[in-house]
């Protein structure tokens, strides 16, 4: 059962359950032990997703809570949203621009052409969820009918081994450098100036390209970047912020960043403290938070505004 009182939710778990997890506990990575109902205190306008765990650890709907989180990952998960909670937008289901596949080497690349000319070409890592789920192309077509944004080439890019190659791989590094972009404008010809998008470990590999090449990758978004990450480390919730330590040494580094974050994540506080080193660089940047978590509805909701923020026509894009 789901009790709402302002912004103080309670739920009262389910018969079997013995763990409570969701965004605010990194969903089973550190579940909070059940000793009666739950009781949160959730920032104005909330979307919280979150389920149970039973006694041999298997996740466990709550039966009394009708309303599902539409989460691809955990389809038992579900939903509360607080008065005032923003919605993904809704696009057109037809595209405009063209969507074609392409290979490089063993990559699974997918690019989105937009119908106008490219102004300006975005790398997109987890290309596959950001095309279907995230639907990234139907945000930038969208905005740019609007007028918002120019018009942008998307080339979602697909890992072959997403921990692997995620976290400082020079191997990617070259692969995208000499295969991925040179192959990109020879099927589709020149896109203009490149950027780096990323969710997650996808984000901190954009914001690692960034810096490693920032000649290359001069903007770059990032929804819920996995900033506690160091080389040599496994453990994206507990190793040190080297990437940020990093970014505050570096004598260049990108020329504009969008950096997005949920208030209902274990990865706020290094958003936040990642935030405070791109003011002390004097990095053009806008840092968002939106009151949710760690999830599609959270990077849904923010894409459009990180793509104005990255590309808004109101922006010298060149």
């Amino acid at each position: 059962m789901v009790e709402v009182r302002g912004r103080r939710v309670v739920i009262t778990p389910p018969a079997g359950a013995v763990a409570f997890v969701a965004d605010v506990t990194d969903w089973t990575h550190d579940p909070w032990p059940l000793h009666g109902p739950v009781e949160l205190e959730l920032p104005r306008g909330a979307i919280l997703e979150y389920a149970f765990l039973d006694a041999a650890g298997a996740p466990l709907a709550d039966p009394d809570n009708p309303a599902s989180a539409q989460n691809p990952w955990r389809p038992y998960a579900r939903v509360v949203r607080l008065r005032g909670a923003p919605s993904p937008p809704s696009y057109p289901k037809a595209l405009l621009g063209r969507v074609r596949p392409l290979r490089t080497g063993g990559r699974r690349i997918v690019v989105y052409e937009p119908p106008a000319g490219p102004a300006a070409s975005l790398l997109v890592f987890d290309g596959v969820a950001y095309h279907r789920i995230g639907r990234l192309a139907h945000a930038a077509e969208a905005l740019w009918r609007d007028g918002a944004i120019v018009p942008l080439r998307l080339v979602f890019s697909e890992p072959e081994d997403r921990e692997r190659e995620y976290r400082f791989d020079p191997a990617l590094e070259r692969h995208l450098l000499d295969d991925v972009l040179p192959a990109v404008e020879a099927a589709f010809g020149p896109g203009g100036p490149w950027g780096a998008w990323g969710a997650s470990l996808g984000g901190l590999a954009a914001l690692w390209l960034g810096l490693e090449h920032p000649d290359v990758f001069a903007r770059v978004g990032v929804q819920s970047p996995a900033l506690l990450a160091a080389p040599g480390g496994r453990d994206a919730r507990r190793d040190p912020e080297w990437l940020a330590e990093r970014y505050r040494r570096a004598e260049r580094g990108p020329a504009r960043v969008a950096l997005q974050v949920g208030r209902l994540e274990w990865l706020l506080a290094p958003a936040r403290r990642f935030a405070a080193v791109l003011a002390e660089r004097g990095t053009a940047h806008e840092y968002r938070e939106y009151p949710s978590g760690h999830n599609w509805t959270t990077w849904r909701i923010g894409a459009a505004e990180g793509l104005v923020d990255l590309f808004g026509t109101d922006l010298d894009v060149r």
